[in-house]
């Protein structure tokens, strides 16, 4: 077992439940990474910053791409297993959903930064999706996403799990017994 081994990746289109899933995994004693994006977003708002995914998509994907990468860094350096929500592929995945261009670059860092082969994937859920301050997509754009994602991670060789449309702690069973 490689150390990247030790990352798994939560990943889907908004409002799947990824989050409330990560944030039961932390309450069960799992290390986790929160989404970055979510970070980006609301700094981005406090600073009255333009790097939104609803205004400009390509400084969006580009502040991004360093914090996924330094995500993954802070995941190897703890040395436990850890659910991350969302990995550098997911920025691609980003600029493929927005129909952008993949810099060469972002191609190159999905490649390089590896999490364990079985990435899992939280399929769209329209009994659970809801709009909030952070999330601005609508239902159509938010399983839009979840293909372009399951695509994105298999053309960088993962293998997808698809997560059960289930009670947060089924879903917790079901990624701590695959971990």
């Amino acid at each position: 077992m490689t150390a990247t081994d030790r990352l798994h990746i939560i990943t889907g289109g908004p409002g799947s439940g990824k989050s409330t899933l990560i944030d039961a995994l932390a309450a069960a004693g799992v290390a986790t990474s929160d989404e970055v994006g979510r970070a980006i977003i609301r700094e981005q708002v406090a600073a009255g910053g333009t790097a939104l995914p609803w205004v400009d998509e390509r400084a969006f994907a580009a502040l991004m791409l360093p914090c996924e990468v330094a995500a993954h860094a802070a995941a190897l350096a703890g040395g436990k297993v850890t659910v991350l929500d969302r990995g550098v592929p997911d920025v691609v995945g980003f600029l493929r959903v927005s129909g952008l261009a993949v810099p060469a670059a972002f191609d190159a860092a999905a490649r390089a930064t590896r999490y364990n082969a079985r990435v899992f994937l939280a399929p769209f859920w329209a009994e659970i999706y809801t709009h909030d301050a952070e999330r601005k997509q609508s239902p159509e754009v938010a399983r839009a996403t979840e293909a372009v994602m399951r695509s994105t991670y298999a053309d960088y060789g993962y293998t997808l799990v698809e997560l059960p449309r289930g009670a947060v702690a089924e879903r917790v069973a079901f990624v701590r017994a695959r971990l």
